[in-house]
């Protein structure tokens, strides 16, 4: 199929437009190893440039899996991808970065040192996307050419009408708009430190993600640890990768500003709606998403909503 027959169907709820912009890749790879949140176990990620139209997709032994939402898991916690049998958590805050800096299209070869297990994991660094942005920023893009040699437009999808998720009191939503914007909000009324925060973005670029989100850590609550570590999860957790706030207490390691939780929803959200993208397409959708207590499995299920609606 070529790229202008993918994104040459339109719906009552979906548009594909042109960016204006062509595909981006990488110039040059990008290597990194951590230690990861919830298996605890150390692995190496190589980003590598990749071909206008490919897109993102992992390489874990020699198994292709891509970075859409047709290979997503639920899973607690943290967004998985599965192929025949082969999984990669913790897929969020790497793709977030890709997304937000244009990286449309590229090659992530990931690797842990357990020969025999078929799940490997993204290390957490700090919590955050400022690893992926800096590394990023030093390697520097490029245009992407397809296998003739030739650059391709950036596609994007404009939504026509209004599409929304929801879960008991959580929600997502998508509004026609001119321009990718989001509204964030979440509610924490048994932690007083973190309570109830909105966060809007009025503009979305690679600047204003940088600036405002990128260096927004993930957080958890005091009290939930041990559940969660029974539970086989943050077995790698600390202080060092997240922010950690207490019922009683408040908060064990400040956050950069008061509305930093607030602000790493949008880091998650961003990069599952990376997951809608194809082709090397853009994955936000062009539309003003409004997010109520949202989490990532809820995220996909708005990528689910808006692919059916292609």
């Amino acid at each position: 199929m070529t790229l202008s027959r993918a994104f040459s169907k339109s719906s009552k709820f979906i548009s594909w437009k042109s960016t204006g912009r062509f595909q981006q890749t990488l110039a040059g790879c990008i290597e990194r190893t951590g230690k990861t949140l919830h298996s605890g176990k150390v692995s190496t990620v190589k980003l590598w440039p990749e071909v206008a139209g490919e897109g993102r997709y992992f390489d874990f032994r020699s198994k292709l899996i891509p970075a859409s939402i047709d290979f997503a898991k639920e899973s607690p916690l943290c967004t998985t991808l599965c192929k025949d049998g082969f999984r990669v958590r913790t897929v969020e805050h790497l793709l977030s970065a890709l997304e937000a800096m244009g990286v449309d299209n590229c090659r992530i070869e990931i690797e842990n040192w357990d020969s025999e297990n078929h799940e490997v994991e993204v290390p957490i660094f700090d919590g955050s996307a400022s690893e992926w942005v800096e590394a990023i920023e030093q390697v520097g893009l490029e245009a992407a050419i397809d296998q003739s040699g030739k650059s391709c437009e950036k596609m994007a999808a404009y939504v026509n009408e209004p599409v929304y998720v929801r879960k008991n009191s959580s929600f997502l939503a998508a509004f026609p708009s001119t321009k990718f914007c989001v509204t964030y909000g979440i509610d924490f009324p048994q932690v007083p430190a973190i309570g109830c925060q909105w966060f809007s973005l009025a503009a979305f670029d690679d600047s204003h993600y940088c600036k405002q989100i990128a260096s927004s850590r993930t957080f958890c609550v005091y009290e939930e640890v041990e559940k969660m570590r029974c539970a086989g999860l943050i077995k790698g957790g600390g202080l060092e990768n997240a922010i950690v706030c207490s019922i009683s207490k408040g908060w064990l390691n400040p956050p950069h500003v008061p509305d930093e939780p607030c602000r790493h929803k949008i880091l998650d959200l961003v990069g599952d709606l990376s997951l809608f993208a194809r082709f090397g397409s853009q994955g936000l959708p062009v539309a003003h998403i409004v997010a109520y207590k949202g989490g990532h499995a809820l995220h996909a299920d708005l990528v689910r909503e808006l692919s059916k609606n292609c």
